[in-house]
């Protein structure tokens, strides 16, 4: 077990690693869109300083694969909470990323999230499941990705708007937590599969399994969404956000489909399911548009003019009916016909 948690932490650290380094390689690229995938991979892979970040964040995904063969899927996901605050202070130091004091607040009740989980694995050992069945495992993974690209897409034509606050990047964290949520349980099946003493064996049985054409789907598009994401918000927002939402919902699918049990001592089960309703308390209450922005308000049609205003504006019009100008001496209301037209 301890593998596991100097395993999870090690992923921690590597992850944030990269996402500073890549979000500072992002501020020296041009505006990404999502719009255009292959516009983004273009401009990510000719930045030495991003394909750098980007490694720090493969080998976390590998350190990824120790933890889910050590440890209940719901204890690697409290662990992995931990990087919150790793993240925040290395953005603090190189992104001069400065939170807000409810963000600072926030960071703390999540590593009170994290201790009440760590705290409910304390006991006997509690069985690790390797697979999933293939159905309930579509059944859950499917939707959750459609629902981040849905929500994805819904975050980018409201951030179109005119007079609309500039957003804090919340709904773009939630909607690539979904997708990364799916990858997570993707990588413990793949972690699953594998057997150092048959390779063989264990490649033809995750190529069998769906769980890398789920990582090919969630990798690809989530690589587009983060790193645009990524390059329009802050790295200390973002983040937390998509951490948060990829713990809630591998925690909950992955308890689910594959069917590892909850601790049967009250207390345990207490702590552990209260640490993931603070982890949602937090997620709700963190600010949806940036810190100091206004609220520009509706857009108010072009006032009318003051009647002071009006009067003078028909003097001269008022001017020419004394004068005995026919024209003139109509009513404005009044629809005139056509001239006629000359012979």
């Amino acid at each position: 077990m301890w593998w596991g948690v100097v395993a999870a932490l090690l992923a921690n650290l590597l992850f944030s690693i990269g996402f500073v380094v890549e979000k500072r390689a992002l501020s020296g690229l041009p505006p990404l869109s999502a719009a255009r995938p292959t516009q983004v991979v273009w401009h990510l892979l000719r930045s030495p300083l991003w394909i750098v970040g980007a490694g720090a964040l493969g080998l976390g995904f590998v350190a990824q694969l120790a933890v889910y063969r050590t440890l209940p899927l719901i204890a690697a996901q409290g662990l992995f909470v931990t990087g919150l605050v790793m993240l925040l202070l290395l953005s603090s130091l190189f992104l001069g990323e400065e939170s807000t004091g409810g963000e600072r607040r926030s960071m703390v009740l999540i590593l009170l999230a994290l201790v009440m989980i760590v705290v409910s694995l304390r006991g006997e050992e509690e069985p690790i499941s390797r697979h999933a069945p293939t159905v309930p495992l579509l059944l859950v993974c499917v939707p959750a990705i459609l629902a981040g690209l849905a929500l994805f897409a819904t975050a980018e034509r409201r951030s179109r708007r005119r007079h609309r606050l500039p957003t804090s990047g919340v709904p773009y964290g939630v909607a690539v937590g979904f997708l990364y949520g799916v990858s997570s349980l993707a990588i413990k099946g793949v972690a699953g599969h594998l057997d150092t003493g048959d390779l063989g064996g264990s490649a033809l049985a995750v190529l069998t399994s769906p769980y890398p054409y789920l990582l090919l789907v969630t990798g690809s598009s989530g690589l587009v969404l983060s790193q645009t994401a990524l390059q329009r918000c802050r790295a200390s927002l973002i983040v937390p956000v998509c951490t948060t939402v990829t713990f809630l919902f591998t925690v909950a699918a992955g308890t689910l489909v594959f069917a590892e049990p909850l601790p049967d001592d009250p207390l345990r089960l207490a702590l552990r399911l209260g640490g993931s309703a603070l982890a949602v308390t937090v997620l709700l209450a963190l600010p949806r548009h940036e810190p100091g922005a206004e609220d520009p308000g509706p857009e108010e049609p072009h006032p009318a003019r003051p009647p002071a205003e009006e009067s003078r504006a028909e003097e001269p019009h008022a001017a020419r009916a004394a004068a005995g100008d026919p024209v003139a001496s109509r009513p404005p209301s009044v629809d005139r016909p056509p001239l006629p037209r000359p012979t």
